[in-house]
């Protein structure tokens, strides 16, 4: 009983101290953000702010058309996921449900796309986008993202734990490919779905490379972009930019402390063929 207790303390030593380390850069953002900029230049420098001060918030917003960066990632977002999404069932319901010569070989040829980072598709997918008259828009920070195949392979391997008599006797009674997708499978896969969704909202939030290459001015610039831009346009101001990243981040954490258990449920349930 001691040696397990000791074994589960340590256990829980080492957890919290590497969750300080994760949340600790939170932490400082938030704190700064409400710091005066003496207070956070001073050295050694204060954890908690001595002059709680609100402006910074009033003032970071006024260097930058965030207003027009916020609702251009809104776009941006809502179409990369409802369009991943779609790609996403119908890709699975393929590969769980439909027979087609080398229908494995290509699964796992899909698979090894996983081990190429995006970096290396960048000029790829740039001049595509050029030649297709769309740099510089929304669409050209939409269409590079609409599949990917590990939300495929979650959603698929969930898929593969329905039951192949539910999908024959649907079939018997008349069901067609469309009807069972929609009416039974889709339903039974919310939690999965629901993961794929969340981390693909997350995803598309954060997304700062592409659009540092694909837009060049504010009327499709995205919110991160927008932070790369407000340290030129602003100067160097670290409180001020603190306030932007506080107000930018604030939402999808809380969206994600908030889900984070369906989160782990979908991809344990889809990471493990029954």
């Amino acid at each position: 009983m001691k040696g397990q207790l000791l074994r589960k303390s340590l256990i829980y030593i080492v957890l919290t101290l590497f969750a300080l380390i994760m949340v600790f850069p939170f932490i400082w953002m938030l704190l700064g953000a409400f710091k005066t900029r003496a207070e956070i230049i001073a050295n050694p420098p204060t954890f908690f702010p001595h002059d709680i001060t609100f402006s910074n918030f009033s003032e970071a917003f006024s260097k930058a058309p965030f207003a027009k960066y916020f609702f251009n990632s809104i776009i941006v977002m809502i179409a990369n996921t409802l369009l991943t999404a779609l790609t996403t069932i119908f890709g699975a319901f393929v590969f769980s449900r439909l027979n087609f010569p080398f229908k494995s070989f290509v699964f796992s040829l899909l698979l090894s796309l996983m081990m190429i980072p995006f970096e290396m598709l960048i000029i790829t997918n740039y001049t595509t986008i050029v030649k297709m008259h769309l740099y510089n828009t929304l669409p050209a920070l939409i269409l590079p993202f609409i599949s990917n195949i590990f939300y495929t392979y979650i959603l698929k391997n969930f898929f593969d734990t329905i039951p192949d008599s539910l999908y024959y006797s649907a079939k018997i009674d008349g069901a067609s490919n469309w009807k069972f997708l929609w009416r039974i499978m889709v339903p039974l896969a919310k939690p999965s779905l629901f993961t794929i969704i969340l981390l693909n909202a997350l995803s598309s939030w954060n997304s700062f490379m592409w659009p540092l290459y694909i837009t060049s001015d504010a009327s499709s610039r995205t919110l991160p972009y927008g932070l790369q831009v407000f340290t030129t346009e602003a100067g160097s101001y670290p409180e001020l930019l603190m306030a932007a990243s506080t107000v930018i981040i604030l939402p999808m954490l809380i969206l994600f402390l908030i889900a984070r258990k369906y989160i782990i449920t979908g991809v344990s349930r889809g990471g493990i063929k029954a």
